[in-house]
């Protein structure tokens, strides 16, 4: 049986190497064959620098790597190009004079692979063209470019502006090169992370294609459910492949939707245990920074509707959270419509990993309560399975009781409701059950709705200078209810927050059983 090829990025090491390798050459060959620059946003660790040495690969003339694969006789191999590959992926560079020494080292390692003596002095922008220039001339060729993780740079240093705004403009320099030298260059591939605006980053290259959304590249990077079956089959026997598909499937960019890839290979080298893989291996840490400076209701940012504008708006002065967790692999779009001629799209969470993961993440930031949500998670899990109501309002008090006072008075959506709403939301959500924010009904919007097989508590919240009792009031009145009432018992459940107390001080619940057939 193969190997699994965990955290190989080497096509050359996965095939001599006898690991498993899901050919992505159909693609790779459409690609080289249908244009010349492409830009490509994706999540970490979700393949994209496999990808790019697929592509080297390919473009070098490597036959005997694609023995078996698409590609093997789609390609003529004996037409060899010369490739300038340039990875961002090492190390932080903490300003721009560490990022010039960076430059230039990337550079002394494209010059040596490719046997060629830059001349132009220590000016990254000047040598880069001279390579560009010298490569193609010795070789008769015109060069093949990639580069990845192009946006690491700026990313490293997003939370301080001013550093993050000239390392961007170091890099515009830098890029600006390769549209100046086209008559050298024969294919161009950019990778990353995020979606900066091209004006800020790309604005030298205005004919960048950029496939993160286009259907025909969409499973260019990830599993889908047929290679899981058909090339890792053997490896899965016995597996509930559902629950597999709930826990790391749901990402979609208009193909076929497709597994986080190192979640897979993980699942299967552990023993098939169901773990949080992929996000145990890190997140943004500036996206602690976002959410507490920002006035964020959690709950909605899965509900969270955008253009592509929006979605394209990412830049050093423009960060807004849904679009980041979008493009960082914690969103992803659970439709594409048009309203008033535009494209929108709808957000969602994929799967069960990111909805534990992100809203443990959520509470972490919310609250620091870190050592007492384990337990929080386990009373509030049991008490809504058995359908204990009055002992969820002691857990919720307990827990609202336990948020240090700091984090009231440095958040600025504590004086919110939305700041309550969203503790309750992020512990719900993190116990996996189907949390439904901003719920629609026929007779209007419930704040949110909490399903089990055979319950759902529908919640609606306030937050109050004194009691009022206007919580439960609303849901009676509008009925939310009614939706779930035909085949689940239905629990209501009124929370007023005091402004002053900053915890529950009116709790009502009511108990109505599903509607007898």
């Amino acid at each position: 049986m193969k190997k699994l090829p965990i955290g190989i990025q080497t096509l050359s090491h996965i095939i001599d190497g006898g690991y498993v390798y899901v050919d992505k050459t159909e693609i790779a060959h459409r690609l080289i064959t249908s244009g010349k620059y492409y830009f490509l946003s994706r999540p970490r660790r979700f393949g994209k620098s496999l990808f790019l040495d697929t592509l080297k690969e390919i473009f070098e003339g490597n036959k005997a790597l694609f023995k078996g694969l698409y590609v093997e006789d789609q390609w003529d191999f004996e037409d060899k190009y010369p490739v300038l590959r340039i990875s961002f992926g090492a190390g932080v560079n903490k300003n721009t004079e560490e990022l010039d020494r960076s430059l230039r080292w990337l550079l002394k390692g494209a010059e040596e692979y490719q046997d060629i003596q830059c001349t132009s002095g220590s000016n990254p922008k000047e040598c880069f063209q001279e390579i560009i220039k010298k490569t193609s001339e010795k070789y008769g060729k015109n060069v093949v470019i990639l580069i990845d993780e192009y946006d690491k740079p700026i990313l490293d240093n997003i939370t301080d502006k001013d550093t993050a705004r000239a390392i961007r403009d170091v890099m515009k320099d830098f890029y600006s090169v390769i549209k100046d030298n086209d008559q050298y260059v024969e294919f161009v591939f950019i990778t990353g992370v995020s979606k900066f605006s091209k004006l800020n980053l790309f604005s030298g290259l205005n004919n960048l294609n950029d496939i993160t959304l286009d259907g025909k590249y969409g499973n260019i990077c990830g599993y889908t459910h047929q290679d899981l079956t058909r090339v890792f089959g053997g490896m899965l026997d016995g597996v509930d492949m559902d629950k597999v598909k709930e826990w790391y499937n749901g990402y979609n960019y208009f193909g076929e939707k497709v597994y986080n890839p190192f979640d897979i290979l993980l699942f299967i080298d552990k023993g098939f245990e169901f773990r949080n893989y992929w996000w145990g291996t890190g997140n943004p840490s500036f996206l602690i920074d976002l959410i507490r400076s920002k006035n964020y209701s959690i709950p909605d940012v899965e509900n969270y509707e955008a253009t592509d504008a929006i979605l394209d708006s990412f830049d050093v002065d423009s960060i807004e959270l849904e679009p980041l967790l979008w493009q960082t692999g914690y969103l992803t779009i659970k439709e594409k419509y048009t309203h008033a001629n535009r494209i929108r799209y709808r957000l969602e969470i994929p799967n069960l990993e990111i909805q534990h993961s992100l809203n443990d993440f959520f509470i972490d930031v919310l609250t620091t309560q870190k050592q007492e949500k384990s337990r929080y998670q386990g009373q509030l899990y049991e008490q809504l399975k058995a359908g204990n109501a009055e002992a969820l309002k002691t857990t919720l008090v307990s827990l609202f009781a336990g948020i240090p006072y700091q984090n009231f008075t440095n958040n600025k959506i504590a004086g919110y409701e939305g700041y309550y709403a969203s503790v309750i939301y992020a512990y719900l959500a993190s116990l996996g059950f189907e949390t439904i924010p901003d719920d629609t009904t026929q007779h209007g919007s419930v704040d949110m709705t909490l399903k089990l097989d055979d319950k759902a508590y529908i919640f609606e919240f306030k937050a109050v200078e004194k009691p009022t009792g206007n919580a439960l009031r609303q849901i009676r009145e509008r009925q939310y209810h009614l939706k779930y009432q035909s085949n689940k018992d239905c629990y209501l459940i009124g929370i007023e927050f005091g402004k002053q107390e900053r915890n529950i001080v009116h709790y009502e619940w009511e108990l109505l059983p599903r509607l007898a057939h």
